[in-house]
């Protein structure tokens, strides 16, 4: 679904009370859905929410999602559209997974420098022990314009060790892992940026997991 109307808000509170067996995945900046598709099929015991502010990306996957599983439905999919600082309350305390994959913009300025309000829209949604995955892929020439409008620093790991990790700990999450993935690692997300971007040089593609307090 696209955008939640009244209607659909109740439907999604209903989706969400359905057990999953295996836990409820929220995907945020999901883009063309790639990820939530590819892990919906791959997983069935699992409930998988795509949420994105763009409500035309999101028309596609949705429409895809709610045929009939003969018809390469998604029974466990479902799409949102919605800011990351105003999630849906339905969203409250459910999420097992979070993952953020190649975010852009406002989002990626958000998660790069740690934004408060950011921080604890995505700690309301998330259960105890939640995983949070970040996975942010720069190349500091060709994105230079970018960064420095959202005046994002440089990703190295003393700068996330020693001014985001502590922002994602005041909101409520501990660091679990802080790592690189090689280019040959990026089809392994399931998501279309990763595919567009391994043939990038001097890309570097970071990953911050994190587990809710």
């Amino acid at each position: 679904m696209a955008a939640p109307s009244d209607n659909s808000r109740e439907k999604s509170s209903k989706n969400l009370s359905t057990p999953t067996g295996e836990g409820i995945v929220i995907d945020i900046g999901t883009g063309d859905g790639r990820f939530v598709s590819a892990l919906a099929r791959k997983n069935p015991n699992k409930f998988f929410i795509g949420v994105d502010a763009n409500r035309k990306l999101l028309e596609k996957p949705s429409m895809r999602a709610t045929r009939k599983p003969a018809k390469g439905g998604l029974p466990n999919a479902m799409f949102v559209q919605a800011a990351v600082e105003g999630l849906p309350e339905e969203f409250d305390g459910v999420a097992d997974e979070i993952h953020i994959h190649f975010p852009w913009g406002s989002l990626l300025r958000a998660v790069a420098l740690g934004d408060e309000v950011v921080l604890h829209s995505l700690r309301r949604i998330a259960a105890p022990g939640c995983t949070l995955e970040i996975v942010i892929g720069i190349d500091p020439e060709r994105d230079r314009t970018e960064l420095n409008r959202l005046g994002i620093p440089v990703l190295d790991d003393p700068y996330i060790r020693s001014s985001l990790v502590p922002r994602y700990h005041s909101a409520g999450f501990s660091v679990s892992e802080i790592g690189h993935l090689p280019p040959e690692e990026w089809s392994r997300l399931e998501t279309s940026w990763a595919k567009k971007l391994s043939s990038g040089r001097g890309r570097g593609v970071a990953y911050l997991l994190f587990s809710a307090t």
